[in-house]
């Protein structure tokens, strides 16, 4: 498993659990307000031990009931079942996040009852799908991922990174009637974390105001009432 990052403590990316999140290398989306240039297009260094990690998990069983692992794209690595088996082994609940791209490999672990909880981002409406993730013929498997978590076998939620120039409120309603009685939908909007994929192309472009930022959120309230901001 090619772990780049272990933060150890986080009260917020597993929702009701204290959890540690681990970050793994690459992504196959080039989103370009995306946060973790440092993890989708520079070399990866490979900075966490699985050997250590494991210790540490021991070592944490009472302080930490869950794994969030995210990345980057977590479902580009080859051995992440074999590497979320260990992990429940351990004690652990596991969260994944994901950009919905591989939908086999999702309902794969999901079949097999090693998650228990899914994040998906939903970058845009599908239209504008492939422009806003910098990637082509994506569109399919990510409309496949969202149609496999509205199943319910798993618990889930949907987020979306908002933005001032890719955002839309006719965007947002089309996005709310695709994932129309999601559990859970959270608009996030942009913040400039300094090392984003476009570089220091105006990064500026991407931020999206308190009052835009409403207007968004009540486009897509018809659809999934109990839509919410975060962060």
């Amino acid at each position: 498993m090619h772990l780049e990052a272990l933060q150890k403590l986080t009260l917020l990316d597993y929702p009701g659990r204290t959890a540690a999140t681990l970050f793994t290398h690459g992504c196959n989306f080039r989103c370009p307000f995306c946060h973790n240039a440092g993890l989708v297009v520079r070399p990866s260094e490979g900075a966490v031990d699985d050997a250590e990690l494991f210790a540490f998990l021991d070592q944490r069983k009472k302080l930490l009931d869950g794994v969030c692992i995210t990345g980057g794209e977590p479902l580009l690595q080859p051995d992440i079942a074999d590497f979320i088996r260990r992990v429940r082994t351990h004690g652990y609940a596991v969260k994944l996040d994901t950009n919905g791209s591989f939908p086999e490999k999702l309902a794969a672990l999901i079949d097999e009852g090693l998650l228990d909880y899914v994040a998906m981002d939903i970058k845009n409406s599908p239209a504008k799908y492939e422009e806003t993730a910098g990637a082509k013929g994506i569109l399919e498997k990510v409309q496949a991922s969202v149609a496999l978590l509205l199943t319910n076998k798993v618990d889930y939620e949907f987020r979306t990174t908002i933005t001032g120039n890719l955002h839309t409120e006719e965007d947002m309603r089309a996005i709310g009637a695709w994932i129309a009685g999601a559990k859970r939908y959270f608009l996030q909007p942009f913040k400039d974390s300094g090392d984003l994929v476009c570089g220091s192309a105006d990064p500026s472009r991407f931020v999206c105001s308190p009052a835009r930022t409403e207007a968004l959120l009540a486009a897509v309230k018809p659809f999934v009432p109990d839509a919410k901001v975060r962060g």
